[in-house]
């Protein structure tokens, strides 16, 4: 009887001195089994999916309408990188967002249709998208323009867009609902073989979602784990400069390298921009700030692919953008242009490229 007393006595205090540690944070987020939310019938569970994130980046956003599961990113995996998807099957949202640049279009200026259409911007990368959702300011989230506020519709509007993939989605549940495979690979992700454009939007949403970019030598620096060059050093230093670079009010310095807001960088373009879908003239020629993340892959740069090199980025802004209104009041404070010596500008081109991490292409969770 003493023994039993005095082992409950010790089980009581272990469980308490464990209860009164400091949490350390867990990279993997682990869920419990998920009941999925569409078209299920009965107690279908899929299984959670543990993500790893990189050590420099927030928190995974938890997403409750979506949940991820293995069976989901799996399929939406396999449903990105096929073309049945497109008129004609074509091309897949993969040919132009190829992870060897960054999930942008191969270089190009403006992504090519199935049947050679032009389109009218520069394909954006696709990495981290989840802490878009978490941390933009408004509803107006997705694409340059801001035209699409979740992850799930942004899934929609490349298939139906007649100068991409130029498909109705009639046809593509109908192609799905017809193929030897798909009707099984839906069953086992949401719990039913009726294949809907929801599940389809689900599904890719999920896989895009676990496309994470962290870890890069800027991020090591700022966790005091990696050491800049000289050079690299002075390029910081102008890239938090007011009076010089001036770029971290739009591009926080931080792992996802842009405040999420939709600025006018004092471009010459008559793309409207987020003021098409505002309707508010004061918000003509904005664009979302993009992440300078990944630069060396992304090429070329801006809404409208109009510049090859971080040179010419770098150039732009020293002195080729306009100080006046409607551009931001970050760019029309420096009325005389930033005035960059050479050297300065060679440096910040070199800070830039420290922000690249080259795991994003490689890692065969991105592959086809």
């Amino acid at each position: 009887m003493k023994k039993a007393s005095i082992l409950v006595i010790y089980s009581l205090l272990v469980f308490a001195i464990v209860s009164c540690q400091k949490d350390e944070p867990v990279l993997p987020i682990a869920r419990p089994p998920i009941e999925t939310p569409i078209d299920t019938i009965g107690t279908f569970k899929a299984t959670p999916y543990f993500i790893q994130v990189p050590f420099s980046l927030p928190a995974f956003p938890e997403q409750i309408l979506n949940p991820l599961t293995v069976e989901g990113v799996s399929l939406g995996r396999k449903l990105f990188f096929d073309k049945i998807l497109s008129r004609g099957e074509k091309q897949s949202c993969g040919s132009c967002h190829n992870q060897l640049f960054g999930f942008t279009d191969n270089g190009r200026q403006f992504s090519l249709g199935g049947d050679g259409q032009v389109g009218l911007r520069n394909s954006m990368p696709l990495f981290n998208l989840a802490y878009v959702e978490k941390f933009a300011k408004t509803n107006h989230r997705f694409f340059w323009d801001g035209s699409i506020p979740d992850l799930e519709n942004h899934v929609l509007a490349p298939i139906t867009n007649p100068l991409e993939m130029d498909e109705t989605l009639p046809n593509v549940i109908n192609k799905l609902r017809n193929s030897p495979i798909y009707p099984a690979l839906f069953k086992k992700a949401f719990g039913s073989d009726s294949i809907t454009t929801k599940m389809l939007m689900h599904a890719i949403a999920q896989f895009e979602r676990t496309i994470l970019s962290g870890g890069n030598r800027f991020d090591y620096y700022r966790a005091g784990l990696e050491t800049l060059s000289p050079q690299e050093k002075r390029g910081l230093d102008v890239f938090l400069s007011e009076e010089k670079g001036d770029c971290f009010h739009c591009h926080a310095v931080g792992p996802l390298t842009t405040d999420f807001s939709f600025r006018h960088n004092g471009h010459q373009t008559p793309d409207r921009g987020l003021g098409a879908i505002t309707n508010n003239s004061e918000d003509n020629g904005k664009f979302r700030v993009a992440s300078l993340s990944n630069l060396v892959f992304t090429a070329p740069y801006m809404h409208d692919g109009r510049l090859n090199t971080l040179e010419e980025v770098v150039e732009f802004y020293n002195s080729g953008a306009i100080r006046v209104p409607p551009a931001d009041p970050v760019i029309t404070k420096h009325s005389n242009g930033l005035q960059l010596t050479t050297e300065e500008k060679a440096d910040l081109v070199a800070f830039l490229k420290t922000m690249t991490d080259t795991a994003l292409v490689t890692n065969v969770n991105f592959k086809p």
